[in-house]
């Protein structure tokens, strides 16, 4: 058990902009979610597909699987609160369009979808940056309850925003709950606007689009609990969506209502997500982390299975509220591990891998359980998903897919490490750059060095280096040498300044070990073909004539 779960729910809410971004974002969730009903309930009068009623689903996470790594990028290089003003901005003037589309009565099936890939668009870019803030607004001891706090907004919206919405749309049409979704997103402009949040302390040239993708994927491949999380939630995400996706099918085929039913039952899976919410805390005191996925799994999978095979509102609606409670449990310590194992430096980043693992789930399993309701009907579709479910609950059976406990990392910057002073005229794109490390091991600690060499490798090729190698010297063999290489001067600078405090330990124990009278000797080296002239490898001082008339 960790101090984080200890603390008070709402603990959060005592950081004032946190507060007030979190109402603002309320506000903005309300909106989103009587345009998705708006969005969902159109589709269904304009086309009689079930594949394409599933697909407005599918068009909203679509996006989010495809551009959320650039913007994870851009999340971790760029001011976040720009990229957030930019990102709602552009949903606003989006959600205008779809309102006055549908108020002139020009909505076709396939311009109704493109419109949802475009909100869906603006949420891919806004994510990432607004979940990586949330670690700018509270203390780390606070995270978890802040991510918890986040789902709870959404979910909240969720318990009374369909409802609504259905109402909305059954009095006044579609165009209505469009208009409203637009004017939602004031406010949360009106508090990114007056939000100063601090400057960023990174003195190094910002990173380019390419590498700073590369960077993200290199360190989620290196980082084996974050590959757990990624596969485990696009297995949830996929099988759990087929509940959202064909919940109007539900309503109108199975359940014989309309609109309002549809937002009756979506407000109750709203209701179970707001409670799960409340109780994640708790329920992370007396779970591990795995089993907790693996309930919420079995959960949703009885979920679907009563939702297929009820014949009354009413019990429909008791097992949405299990649902709800089991997508927001699973999917907010998804996001709480990613976050928690994971620095400041590269956060934006993983989670956007993290968005593009779920939603392309979602993406995918809209589009799949849209298609098996087409052909065998809602029911069949939702009694396969769920054997689906079945599936990513046993996955944890296997001990190199069970998710880690969740542990309380100090994964600040370590600032330890100081820019050597060099003879030669380095430049920031010089290099290749070869750092060799040589240590003195006595014989008997031989396997301890190795069993901690193989933890500095991985955290070495993670932050960004090359070509790693540990190598013995035949006539000495207690000396030991560690080499890896790095692309240019610059991004050795930054391997360096990427260490954080839990590396560090690393580190520590390996200099414990080094028995050599002086600190282990550091060689850098910069690597110069032997057939061009480099000023960049010169001594400083030096002209270069070759440059020179």
């Amino acid at each position: 058990m960790t101090a984080a779960a200890n603390l008070p729910p709402l603990a959060p809410f005592r950081h004032a902009v946190f507060r007030s971004i979190w109402f603002a974002s309320l506000a903005s969730n309300f909106g989103s979610l009587i345009q998705t009903v708006g969005a969902a309930w159109m589709m269904t009068l304009i086309s009689s597909s079930a594949d394409m009623v599933a697909l407005v689903q599918a068009s909203t996470a679509l996006p989010i699987m495809l551009f959320s790594l650039i913007s994870g990028a851009i999340a971790d290089n760029f001011n976040r609160r720009h990229v957030m003003l930019i990102a709602q901005c552009f949903m606003l003037v989006v959600s205008v369009l779809l309102a006055a589309t549908a108020y002139l009565d020009l909505m076709t099936p396939w311009l109704l979808l493109v419109f949802t890939f475009l909100i869906g668009s603006g949420t891919a870019l806004n994510n990432p940056s607004w979940q990586a803030s949330v670690g700018d607004m509270v203390p780390r001891s606070d995270l978890p309850a802040a991510v918890a706090l986040n789902s709870m907004s959404f979910n909240l919206t969720r318990s009374v925003g369909p409802a609504i919405g259905g109402a909305i749309v059954a009095a006044f049409g579609a165009a209505a709950a469009f208009a409203i979704n637009a004017m939602s997103y004031l406010a949360i402009i009106a508090v990114l606007v007056r939000w100063k949040p601090p400057a960023s302390t990174n003195t190094l040239p910002r990173e380019t689009l390419g590498l700073a993708i590369v960077a993200g994927l290199r360190y989620i491949v290196m980082s084996p609990n974050l590959e757990k999380v990624l596969l485990r939630g696009c297995v949830f995400g996929f099988s759990v969506i087929s509940v959202v996706a064909l919940l109007p099918l539900v309503a109108r085929d199975l359940l014989d209502g309309g609109a309002l039913l549809y937002g009756v039952l979506f407000g109750a899976f709203g209701i179970g997500a707001v409670v799960g919410a409340l109780a994640t805390g708790s329920i992370r005191e007396k779970f591990s982390t795995e089993w907790i996925v693996r309930l919420s799994f079995c959960g949703f999978a009885i979920c679907a299975l009563t939702v297929a095979a009820s014949p009354v509102a009413w019990l429909t609606f008791l097992a949405l509220l299990v649902g709800g409670g089991c997508w927001v449990i699973a999917l907010s310590l998804f996001n709480i591990t990613v976050q928690m194992s994971t620095p400041r430096w590269v956060v934006g980043r993983a989670l956007s891998l993290y968005q593009t693992a779920v939603f392309g789930g979602m993406a995918l399993g809209g589009w799949i359980w849209g298609l098996a309701a087409e052909s065998y009907g809602p029911a069949i579709a939702l009694w396969i998903a769920a054997t689906v479910m079945i599936v990513g609950a046993a996955l944890g059976m296997v001990p190199r897919l069970a998710l880690p406990a969740l542990a309380s990392l100090n994964l600040d910057p370590l600032n330890r490490w100081k820019e050597p002073r060099v003879e030669l005229d380095i430049k920031p794109r010089s290099g290749p750059v070869k750092i060799m490390i040589e240590y003195v091991i006595r014989e008997e600690r031989v396997p301890e060095f190795m069993e901690i060499m193989a933890e500095r490798r991985r955290i070495r090729k993670r932050d960004g280096a090359r070509r790693w190698s540990l190598m013995r010297d035949m006539e000495h063999p207690e000396h030991w040498v560690e080499s890896y290489h790095l692309p240019t001067w610059l991004e050795y600078v930054r391997h360096n300044q990427r260490m954080t405090h839990a590396d560090a330990i690393v580190g520590d124990s390996i200099r414990q070990l080094h028995s050599g009278s002086e600190p282990p000797r550091v060689w850098r080296m910069i690597e110069r073909p032997t057939n061009r002239h480099a000023s960049d490898g010169q001594p400083k001082g030096m002209i270069d004539l070759h440059q020179q008339g």
